[in-house]
């Protein structure tokens, strides 16, 4: 198969799709066998970070640079034409994000879906993000594969936007290999710290994990500025408890990232994180402060067992599957 794969969103510094992009590219690599291209228009400023991204990787680019990108992109799905056979040639498969919605001739159809906040929470989010994340969401609704990445999202998505399941493929994230025990720990001056990725985002929590009185102090990613991804392990590993205290989730990667390098987990309890947790993390409602805390404290007090159990969920999450899933999923479509 020759397979057009949208890669706009590594022109930005990687949050969860950027790097959930990236493994299943890889994934998918390491599968063998299939032609990738890398494709997509992009923005000046952010071409090189794509570039950078895509280092490495045996995927041809049909990558274009713009002025505009956002404008482009969006144009491009409103307008209907070109055809992406114009700029990627011919193929059997085109997948595309959320960032854009671009027409094609031929061949299979296919997209991800990473979860339906802007949908659920409207009121929460930047109008043009709503917009945005709608129109794409709307858009699954006429491809031939819907990717999600948890059987929560695919429940929602079958419900939301009435697409019939059998359309949809849970294609769960993976974990790379440097997300491990071993290896090189954050020193926060010498004192232990509880780590989280939450922001200031009302769906993250970080507030709410702020009123908490944890026995050590809460370090969050964002209080670090902007750090490159190969630094995150050395956070996890160094922490004495990592918390996850966000109102809902796609997935959830950052709790299996932590568990594989083995860190007692506290994890919300709200249903989208199930999968995410397994049977491995202190679960404990988002909306409480007190609950938090306690859940810090029972964890670091079960800290072999749950970093035992941790490692054993962890371990089921590979990039390699992610590209199996993909590359079945596109097959049996054709």
């Amino acid at each position: 198969m020759r397979i057009a794969y949208d890669v706009t969103p590594l022109s930005h510094p990687r949050t969860g799709v950027g790097n959930y992009i990236l493994g299943a590219l890889r994934g998918m690599l390491e599968a063998g066998g299939h032609e990738l291209v890398a494709f997509g228009p992009v923005s000046i400023r952010g071409r090189p970070l794509l570039d950078a991204a895509l280092a490495g990787l045996d995927v041809e680019h049909k990558l274009v640079t713009v002025p505009f990108a956002h404008v482009t992109r969006r144009s491009w799905g409103a307008l209907g034409r070109p055809p992406a056979e114009r700029f990627v040639g011919s193929f059997d498969v085109l997948h595309f994000s959320d960032w854009m919605r671009p027409p094609q001739r031929a061949g299979v159809r296919a997209t991800m879906i990473h979860d339906l906040g802007p949908l659920r929470y409207p009121e929460r989010l930047h109008p043009r993000t709503v917009r945005m994340h709608t129109g794409t969401a709307h858009e699954a609704r006429a491809a031939d594969i819907v990717f999600v990445n948890s059987e929560y999202t695919a429940a929602d998505v079958v419900d939301r936007l009435q697409i019939a399941r059998e359309r949809i493929h849970v294609a769960y994230p993976g974990v790379g290999a440097e997300f491990s025990p071993d290896g090189p720990r954050f020193e926060n001056e010498g004192s232990p710290y509880v780590f989280t990725t939450a922001t200031d985002d009302w769906r993250k929590n970080l507030g709410t994990l702020r009123a908490a009185q944890t026995p050590h102090p809460v370090v969050a990613l964002g209080d670090l500025g902007y750090l490159e991804h190969d630094r995150l392990p050395q956070l996890y590993r160094g922490a004495v408890a990592f918390v996850y205290p966000s109102r809902f989730e796609g997935f959830g990667i950052p709790v299996v990232e932590a568990m594989a390098c083995g860190v007692p987990c506290v994890v919300s309890s709200h249903p989208s994180l199930d999968e995410a947790a397994g049977d491995a993390a202190v679960r404990v409602d988002p909306e409480s402060a007190e609950a938090i805390a306690a859940g810090v404290s029972e964890a670091i007090a079960r800290r072999d067992e749950l970093v035992a159990r941790g490692l054993a969920h962890a371990r089921r999450f590979t990039w390699l599957e992610t590209g199996r899933v993909h590359l079945q999923s596109y097959a049996d479509a054709l």
